[in-house]
């Protein structure tokens, strides 16, 4: 079993979005903001998914939750602009995990105390995201012979996640499932993209230990 490096649309980045369409967005044209959310929804929405509290996923889609941070984006964009405090596409990833935790709140603040002791906040992410991020690694290797196979492969990638220290388990969901690139990944984790792209060489290499395939040196691509 292959697990390669990040792929499919982190290669395909949106375009940039210019100044004139920020502007516009900001003060109130509701196509330019359409626009620049549309160019990053793809992400987010994948994001959402991994991170979707799972005992709230048969009450909250994740179209639902975008659906809230535009709203809050068409607020805040002006000051954003303003500011420039980071990339547009961390802020709006900012804005989405600040909606994500909202929701927890809402939902399980009476629970707070006991869901923390049973599953502490950033390990119910990382464990709401296993099987997904599992399905697919499994689905972007080698294509398996059939249907079965592919379904053992992301059964043996689930419990070698598992086993994995949430902060490998993080950068590569960051990298393979929300697919950040590695600019966006250390930025998003606060140190250098050089120390990314080395912590995410070291979370690879540990999973395909605990897949028992040896490391392949095809592989290793910053």
């Amino acid at each position: 079993m292959r697990v390669g490096r990040a792929m499919t649309h982190s290669d395909q980045r949106p375009p940039r979005d210019s100044d004139p369409l920020l502007l516009r967005a900001a003060g109130g044209e509701a196509g330019a903001l359409a626009e620049i959310l549309a160019a990053h929804r793809t992400r987010l929405q994948r994001m959402v998914e991994a991170r979707l509290d799972r005992r709230l996923r048969a009450r909250v889609a994740a179209s639902d939750v975008l659906q809230d941070v535009s709203l809050e984006v068409a607020e805040r964009l002006p000051a954003f602009i303003e500011a420039r405090p980071m990339p547009l596409f961390l802020w709006l990833r900012l804005l989405t995990a600040q909606r994500l935790g909202k929701l927890r709140r809402t939902h399980f603040g009476s629970q707070r105390r006991d869901v923390r002791r049973e599953t502490p906040e950033a390990e119910e992410f990382l464990a709401s995201s296993s099987d997904r991020l599992a399905r697919h690694l499994a689905a972007h290797g080698p294509t398996p012979s059939s249907v079965a196979a592919q379904r053992e492969q992301a059964r043996r990638l689930e419990i070698a996640l598992e086993q994995l220290d949430s902060s490998d388990r993080e950068i590569i969901s960051l990298r393979n499932f929300e697919q950040l690139t590695n600019v966006e990944v250390a930025r998003e984790l606060g140190i250098e993209t050089s120390a990314a792209s080395k912590r995410y060489l070291r979370a690879l290499k540990r999973l395909r230990e605990l897949i028992g395939k040896p490391d392949d040196a095809s592989d290793r691509r910053g």
